[in-house]
């Protein structure tokens, strides 16, 4: 499977995003979504449990040890090495990961969510702003915020196939639910304007892909209770959904040119994340 085989299946609405980037970044988005995705397909497959840690333990061995027959890894590596970017983050992505991989996964607080969101996502989130040739920390940071409002969207949309398969990130009710999108609004809040210090031509398409996400825990709120958000299925953004969210991101696009706020300005809730990792060791 090729990269962008893997954003086309995997993930749409980054695919959707993807269009509005010059395409020889796209490419670049793609591996490092293609080594993400290989990975968390490891955790998500139906093999047992004993099997998934021994491919997992592969997986990572494989990347450690440079393994460049498997074009996967090699791609993964040319990124880190082109963008500087830190193993620590790759790891802290692989931690993420690996956790998923036990009979029951249950996350007992807020704490617990934030960290593995910024491990499977928050991580990515800082991967690709370095793809997008993003510099300064603070704007990092909101990298990071974007990719865990993301897992917290997908989190909350995810909650009855997720229990199927014995893991608990949040509780089975709409209450908890509806508290998660409100925590990844906060994320996405805090995302949007550093989002000006991404080069201008890549910075369409992250407002774009921020936008349609965003727009799938509005959808989820609109379920009102529990019993609706079951009956619908999984909950998903419409193409033409991704058509008008695509139309309000010419005006996030406007709105970004017409206010900056200083660094010190824009929030990051990272307290409980540095409680245990040090992100600044990530930059």
């Amino acid at each position: 499977m090729s990269n962008k085989t893997y954003l086309s299946v995997y993930a749409k609405s980054f695919s959707w995003a993807g269009f509005f980037l010059p395409k020889e970044v796209l490419d670049k988005c793609s591996a490092l979504y293609a080594f993400c995705r290989v990975a968390d397909n490891i955790a998500d497959d139906n093999d047992e449990i004993e099997i998934k840690e021994k491919k997992f333990t592969q997986f990572e061995n494989d990347f450690n040890q440079k393994n460049f027959d498997n074009p996967i890894i090699k791609n993964m590596w040319n990124l880190v090495e082109e963008f500087n970017i830190s193993l620590k983050i790759v790891q802290d992505l692989l931690i993420g990961i690996k956790s998923d991989i036990k009979k029951k996964v249950k996350l007992s607080s807020k704490k617990d969510l934030l960290i593995y969101s910024y491990r499977v996502a928050g991580t990515v989130g800082l991967m690709m702003a370095k793809i997008l040739e993003v510099k300064k920390k603070n704007s990092l940071k909101s990298a990071i915020d974007l990719g865990i409002a993301m897992q917290l969207t997908n989190i909350s949309r995810d909650v009855i196939e997720d229990s199927k398969n014995n893991r608990f990130y949040i509780k089975n009710d709409f209450e908890e639910i509806s508290s998660t999108i409100y925590l990844a609004d906060r994320f996405y809040q805090n995302s949007f304007y550093s989002i000006k210090d991404i080069p201008i031509n890549f910075r369409f398409s992250i407002l774009v892909a921020r936008r349609v996400y965003r727009k799938i825990g509005y959808k989820i709120l609109n379920k009102k209770n529990f019993e609706n958000y079951q009956n619908s299925g999984k909950i998903y953004v419409s193409n033409l959904e991704k058509i008008f969210e695509t139309f309000l991101s010419i005006f996030d696009l406007i709105k970004l040119s017409f206010n900056y706020k200083e660094d010190g300005q824009i929030q990051h809730d990272h307290t409980l994340i540095s409680e245990e990792i040090n992100l600044n060791e990530r930059f």
